[in-house]
């Protein structure tokens, strides 16, 4: 079951389109790394997601509940937005309040039953119960990121939205963060939805990933699938790349095998260096070179999405000169 999903979502402003046509699917149960640059669109596809923002076009179902852009480019929000919690941008804090004073506001105007435990306890959660009388105005970045998170929590959502949740945090924070998504995904079955450039934080926790460049997506994977090609590589020319592709597609049928743009040959997944040098001398191929090749994860992810930013450039530039052409 999908707790999230969207159709063609697009969000316009001033004609020009900062989310353009798309399609994202969140299980139930995920973490969802959602990945791109600064101005991809994340946020303001949080914001169509949790009913902040309407959509210019598209339909977003959430929980099973179907909401889209009306004629006049207003949409009604889904009932399932009850059951979302989230941090998007600068969290909403009452500076002249404190803490627990900032989740009781919210807690009362949600009408949540016993307000005043379910808010120590949200504090306690994110490591913010010993703060007392101090107003949240002469909170350090950090603590208002815990504050927002602990705001989010209030109401004791289903699903999680979380933009940039690791900003601000010292690494002792950033572990504590990131050990309480894990904690809330696994014992409480909170799904969650985390944008962040801390790449290597998101793939300790992600089961899932989605990837937008200029508003589009690029792609979805599963973790999974994301290790699989970025995880070590063997790279492999001979004097036949072709014959020697082909005979190594049959002999390792669980490898995933790719040809290079410089002829030579990228094997992944499961395979044996050994076993694969031993082939190609059995094979009587000419091996020229075979080495090892460890890629960077945030190397990996630069490149779809600068792939995927060329492609939505190559489209916008049809799609005008399709206008221009009628």
């Amino acid at each position: 079951m999908n707790v999230v999903e969207t159709r063609g979502l697009t969000k316009s402003y001033r004609g020009k389109r900062a989310v353009d046509r798309l399609d994202l699917h969140v299980a139930q149960g995920d973490i969802y790394g959602f990945v791109g640059k600064n101005g991809a669109g994340k946020s303001t596809v949080m914001k169509m997601v949790c009913g902040l923002a309407a959509p210019t076009e598209g339909e977003i179902e959430l929980f099973g509940g179907r909401a889209g852009a009306d004629a006049r480019g207003e949409a009604a929000r889904p009932a399932g937005t009850s059951r979302v919690g989230a941090l998007i941008e600068a969290p909403g804090i009452v500076p002249n309040l404190t803490a627990y004073e900032n989740l009781m506001a919210k807690a009362l105007a949600l009408g949540v039953v016993d307000a005043s435990a379910r808010c120590r306890e949200a504090l306690a959660l994110v490591g913010l119960e010993g703060v007392g009388r101090k107003k949240a105005k002469g909170f350090s970045l950090g603590m208002k990121q815990r504050l927002g998170l602990a705001l989010a929590l209030v109401g004791s959502p289903d699903l999680l939205l979380l933009d940039e949740p690791f900003n601000g945090l010292d690494p002792e924070g950033t572990r504590a963060m990131r050990n309480l998504v894990v904690r809330l995904n696994q014992t409480l079955g909170v799904t969650v939805v985390i944008s962040s450039h801390v790449l290597d934080q998101l793939d300790r926790v992600a089961t899932r990933f989605g990837i937008i460049a200029e508003g589009r997506m690029v792609r979805e994977m599963t973790a999974e699938q994301m290790q699989a090609e970025c995880g070590d590589s063997l790279r492999v020319r001979t004097a036949d790349p072709a014959r020697a592709l082909a005979l190594m597609e049959e002999a390792f049928p669980q490898a995933t095998l790719r040809a290079l743009p410089d002829g030579s040959l990228s094997v992944a997944g499961d395979y044996d260096a050994t076993a694969v040098s031993r082939f190609l001398h059995d094979a009587d191929q000419t091996v020229l070179e075979m080495s090892p090749v460890r890629r960077d994860i945030e190397d990996y992810f630069v490149e779809l999405m600068e792939g995927g930013a060329q492609g939505a450039a190559r489209a916008a530039s049809g799609e005008e000169g399709g206008a221009r052409h009628v």
